[in-house]
């Protein structure tokens, strides 16, 4: 029976691969409390890996498809309200599927782009792995969201506003850099964080869904349900890994209430908004 000093040095990184703790992982009688701690903990690196990773480009991307789907133009307003339709009327799950079998189909070798005096390769391989292609998932599926949630904002800026920096004089990037992008924000953030939330949650799908765990290197939930099936007892593993998530929560609700106060200094104490974490049962 191997101590918690043991556990710690041989799983704490394994989920990074075999070259970073113990090859094999505990098995049947084997299997400690402190082995189950430690190793789902190491897992924790891929969930905080996808959702941070997702939640900044996701953001970004988000930004630009709601100010797409907000436009005037039906070339942008169109192409915009399709993709948001897409990716939040069709399952999360299923779109790990899809990518992942779409992937697979591309050429190992590469696809080779011709740019006239010399021909790019771009390496198609990585596509397949978890951390490359469930990231794309994620950011595309967290695009769609968080754009959704942005032109829901931008709706609701006062027309007051627009007019008063109309008045201004303010050019159209002046305008939407000083009046309308960080209205926009603080009208979306209480749920634009509850989005960030619900995605770090759906970072257990990745490793769950067709991407495979190459070296038995997966994210957290993978490896409470290897101890589950191990131990056959669901009562351990699936708590531990509960708490963890507790913990991140807490985390981003923190880390999004401090942007929150920035975003409203501005504003009387009385009238600043609170964040409220309102957990979503039904996506």
């Amino acid at each position: 029976m191997r101590s918690c000093a043991e556990s710690f040095s041989g799983y704490i990184l394994r989920a990074l691969g075999r070259d970073y703790g113990e090859r094999l992982l505990p098995r049947n009688l084997d299997i400690t409390l402190c082995d189950q701690i430690f190793l789902i903990a190491s897992g924790l690196i891929w969930n905080i890996y996808f959702a941070g990773l997702a939640i900044f480009f996701g953001f970004f991307l988000a930004v630009s498809v709601a100010v797409a789907r907000f436009s005037e133009n039906p070339y942008l307003n169109r192409p915009a309200g399709v993709f948001i339709f897409v990716f939040r009327g069709s399952p999360l799950f299923i779109q790990f599927f899809f990518f992942y079998s779409a992937f697979v189909l591309l050429p190992r070798a590469g696809i080779d782009i011709p740019l006239g005096f010399t021909t790019l390769t771009v390496n198609t391989s990585a596509l397949t792995t978890a951390q490359v292609g469930g990231l794309i998932v994620l950011v595309l599926n967290t695009t769609a969201y968080s754009a959704e949630l942005f032109v829901g904002a931008l709706r609701s800026i006062p027309k007051g506003d627009l007019e008063a920096a109309d008045a201004y004089g303010m050019s159209g990037f002046t305008k939407f850099r000083r009046v309308v992008f960080p209205s926009m924000l603080r009208l979306a953030w209480p749920s634009y964080t509850n989005e960030a939330i619900f995605l770090t949650h759906s970072t257990t799908l990745v490793f769950l869904s067709a991407f495979p765990a190459r070296q038995q290197s997966g994210e957290a939930f993978y490896y409470a349900r290897y101890f589950v099936d191990q131990t056959f007892n669901p009562f351990v593993g699936y708590p531990i890994v509960a708490a963890y998530f507790v913990l991140l929560t807490l985390a981003i609700i923190g880390l999004f209430g401090l942007a929150n106060i920035r975003l409203n200094r501005h504003l009387p104490k009385a009238r600043r908004t609170r964040l409220r974490f309102r957990p979503q049962y039904l996506r």
